[in-house]
């Protein structure tokens, strides 16, 4: 086996030992369209267009995935979103 095939195997190891976790964003009858996009972009940093699809995976099925990452930056992050009224948790 090559040095480059052991630093692509090495690599690889080590990209599937850290934990992701998600954000999942639940859907509720209070808060408007326009308001959870506006919160997806501040929050979650998504683009326009990306945090419109969410609200619309939300509308329709109940729930999306918002954000992936590690638990320390989804923590604040899953905070800042129940702070402004969505109902969100850390999977």
């Amino acid at each position: 086996m090559s040095t480059k095939e052991k630093l692509s195997e090495q690599l690889l190891l080590e990209e599937e030992t850290v934990n992701q976790n998600e954000i999942i964003l639940f859907n509720d009858d209070v808060n408007t369209f326009d308001y959870v996009i506006e919160t997806l972009i501040k929050v979650c940093e998504h683009t326009s267009e990306q945090a419109e699809q969410c609200s619309l995976i939300v509308h329709y099925n109940g729930k999306c995935t918002v954000k992936t990452g590690e638990y320390g930056d989804l923590k604040p992050r899953c905070s800042k979103l129940l702070l402004a009224g969505l109902n969100a948790e850390i999977v």
